[in-house]
């Protein structure tokens, strides 16, 4: 089983590759260098992030503009989750030193496991907990501002001041969106002013392939969709600024005959987080994985899963006592899983982990 190439060849060394072009330095290092070859120097950069958009989903019909932008593949972080990836943007830093370590994740100052992108329990209640220090400081929007470099996020309407929006986005400028041919429009008008990083977030695809699935009509409207909107914002920007597209994670369809459930009784001493395709688990966890058919593996075994540097403060009470590895293609689902939802990710095969590394540039 392969971990994320930390060493240039990750999403963090992407988000290092852009500060350090941008402002001399950055805390990890840069795109190794035939990676970095493929991305032209610049006064701006658009960085556009697809959200559930793993690089073997570029072979999808609808995705043929994208595909024509396609440099090479990077990997997302560990797990190849929204949230943690989105974190590893924010402050170009590991999940081990931000800190965000899964989707649903044991936060004990809360004395919850936390649904990170809405800051809710497992079962919808509000989290009495304001995110907004969640976050190291400076992340990298501070950072960038510290140095002259203004970023901006170019985000839909409704994440305005959102728990997820308040964690990621302090210290960075909030353009909110409403419709796609808009922003891609908005997106290279701020390009034009040099020394800017734009952080645009576009979710179609992620929600398609996790209600309806690869295979579905509505999973190729949203692929159009988000073509559409690249193709559009490349074809306007202005000289001397580079586009960069990539995604936080990939996904694969789980069907209902790959679903296994955690029996009632294994909840009454564990609590569970993390994503279906890797779940987390606090608590005991051999006998579980035992009972269940799945691989599984300690905390100790998986030490550099979440990637190199300086773990965060609160590392050891986040992470959990084991994760569980079932099988590519099949998940694993606790009493408070979405059973609706078809497509997963946080494992770590290719069509989770490897993300496209698209550019465009008008030089």
């Amino acid at each position: 089983m392969r971990i994320p190439d930390y060493a240039g060849g990750s999403l963090v060394n992407l988000i290092a590759e852009l500060e350090r072009r941008l402002t001399g330095t950055a805390r990890h290092p840069g795109l190794h260098p035939d990676l970095a070859a493929s991305i032209p120097s610049a006064g701006s950069y658009v960085l556009m992030l697809f959200d559930g958009l793993g690089d073997r989903q570029l072979a999808h019909p609808a995705a043929a503009p994208l595909r024509a932008s396609r440099a090479t593949a990077i990997d997302a972080g560990w797990p190849t989750t929204t949230t943690v990836s989105m974190a590893t943007v924010a402050t170009g830093l590991t999940p081990a030193q931000h800190g965000l370590l899964g989707y649903q994740l044991w936060v004990p100052e809360t004395g919850f496991v936390v649904n990170t992108i809405k800051w809710i329990t497992q079962w919808g209640e509000p989290i009495d907990h304001d995110p907004i220090g969640f976050l190291p400081a400076p992340n990298l929007w501070e950072r960038l501002a510290a140095h002259g470099i203004e970023p901006i996020t170019l985000q839909p309407w409704n994440f305005d001041d959102s728990p997820m929006s308040r964690m990621l986005y302090r210290g960075c400028r909030f353009e909110p969106w409403r419709d796609e041919d808009e922003a891609a429009e908005i997106a290279a008008e701020l390009a034009a002013v040099q020394g800017r990083l734009i952080f645009f977030y576009v979710p179609h695809v992620d929600f398609a392939a996790h209600v309806t699935g690869q295979d579905s009509a509505d999973y190729a409207e949203a692929m159009a969709i988000v073509a559409r909107t690249w193709e559009r914002m490349t074809r306007l920007l202005p000289e001397g600024v580079v586009a960069v597209g990539t995604a936080d994670h990939g996904h694969v369809d789980v069907p209902e005959g790959r679903r296994i459930r955690i029996p009632t009784a294994a909840h009454e001493d564990r609590k569970f987080g993390g994503d279906p395709r890797a779940p987390f688990v606090y608590g005991e966890v051999e006998s579980l994985a035992k009972d269940l058919g799945v691989e599984w593996l300690s905390r100790h075994q998986m030490a550099g899963w979440w990637g190199p540097g300086d773990r965060h403060s609160s590392f050891a009470d986040r992470a959990p006592d084991g994760v569980l590895l079932p099988q590519p293609g099949w998940s694993v689902l606790h009493r408070h899983a979405d059973e609706r939802l078809i497509g997963q990710h946080g494992g770590l095969t290719d069509e989770e982990m490897r993300v496209p590394l698209l550019v465009a540039a008008r030089t």
